[in-house]
């Protein structure tokens, strides 16, 4: 079962660069706490869905770069090689200048549209060389330009024509503080579009990243390349295999390792009015947490915590929300770690904070040219408003506890 990923404006095509080179280094680490069947199965079950065919002995990465200036990508392409183990393919990139600048609408409506043939046809190329297609890995910006709206048109032409694959869009959560005047607008539209055609939205906030680079880490100096680091060691540790004891990998039940959507309430199950809105909110209830332990003493860490019926919606008993993978062999050069990926209320405060400056911006017309003359009207983005909000509305409903 094989994973197409789909790098997206300079934030995707970065990071993409680390997380692939994070994948074949750990692949390739020796390790002493596994067998050497587990092992050997580990190694030819990442190779297998993140690599294709070797050229030369070098493993070719499954991914199509996309973006709108030749640098990034050519230094995506040119550090790939230089690594003399792993690279990508130069017919899987797709890259056409244009003098639109930084511009959501853009990336959306004009950009992606007019080139929507080409991009599909590199996606297409690399699914033919699966053997078996799990789904599509799409890694982009949030808040960005023309990269977030491109990526936004991506993934709904792969919803179109992919739509028995998974789509899961990894995106990057903008500084509080700011990175361009807009990125609120282009956060709504990007979540909004998401919303309606991605299957899973994994979430890393700069914020966060940043506190890790500099408290844990002790980075004085703190560059991109430091984030994204953290960033791609973060998803190869949970995207990597994880085979138990027995020699079964639990990726192959479950072909990206997560299988979770955010929906509205099923019929019976508490809705907004039902509920006591006096009640705490509780902005961590979950109704999916998946712990992933590699390495060192997996199996004797106390997980007690996460069976707490209080973390979970009072319809799901902890035994269906809570799951916890184990397995010896470590990740990269870590002795041994810990990942918790959490489909939980924890977005809702900086949900609510962007698209309410995003509101206040749009109440007093604020750029809003900038979109229309491309083609976003104002409808869209009342729309884009209104999705949020309902989206927001149903996770408090079916998360608060009557």
């Amino acid at each position: 079962m094989s994973v197409v990923t789909v790098q997206l404006g300079q934030c995707g095509n970065q990071i993409g660069f680390e997380v692939f080179d994070a994948l074949y280094s750990d692949s390739h680490c020796p390790q002493g706490l596994c067998s050497e069947r587990e092992n050997e199965a580990y190694q030819a079950s990442s190779k297998e869905r993140f690599f294709s065919e070797e050229e030369n002995g070098v493993s070719i990465a499954r991914a199509v770069l996309v973006d709108m200036e030749p640098k990034v990508i050519n230094q995506t392409l040119s550090k790939a090689a230089q690594s003399g183990q792993w690279k990508y393919a130069q017919h899987s990139c797709f890259c056409q200048k244009e003098g639109s600048g930084n511009n959501w609408a853009y990336g959306y409506s004009v950009h992606g549209p007019r080139h929507e043939e080409s991009i599909m046809n590199l996606i297409q190329k690399e699914v033919e060389k699966c053997d078996s297609l799990s789904g599509f890995f799409i890694i982009m910006s949030m808040a960005g330009g023309t990269g977030s709206g491109l990526g936004a048109f991506v993934t709904q032409n792969l919803q179109d024509q992919y739509s028995n694959s998974l789509k899961m869009n990894q995106i990057i959560w903008p500084y509080g503080t700011g990175e361009v005047i807009v990125q609120n607008y282009n956060s709504v539209l990007t979540l909004s579009h998401l919303y309606r055609s991605s299957d899973a939205l994994l979430v890393h906030e700069n914020d966060a990243i940043h506190k890790i680079c500099a408290k844990l880490m002790n980075i004085k100096q703190i560059s991109f390349s430091d984030i994204n680091q953290v960033l791609a060691h973060q998803l190869g540790s949970v995207f990597q295999p994880t085979y138990s004891v027995e020699g079964s990998c639990h990726y192959r039940r479950n072909p990206l390792g997560i299988n979770w959507q955010v929906r509205p309430p099923l019929p019976g199950l508490p809705t907004l009015g039902k509920v006591s809105l006096n009640r705490e909110l509780h902005f961590n209830t979950s109704i999916a947490n998946l712990v992933i332990l590699r390495g060192k003493d997996v199996h004797s860490a106390d997980l007690g915590g996460f069976k707490d019926p209080a973390l979970y919606t009072s319809w799901l008993e902890p035994i269906d929300a809570f799951n916890v993978w184990k397995t010896q062999r470590a990740f990269s050069k870590y002795e041994k770690s810990a990942a918790l990926v959490s489909n939980s209320q924890f977005l809702l405060k900086p949900l609510d904070t962007i698209v309410g400056k995003a509101w206040n911006m749009f109440a007093s017309k604020a750029y809003i040219h900038q979109y229309t003359k491309f083609g976003i009207e104002e409808e869209d983005f009342l729309d884009s408003f209104t999705l949020l909000e309902q989206a927001s509305e149903n996770w408090i409903s079916f998360s608060l506890r009557s």
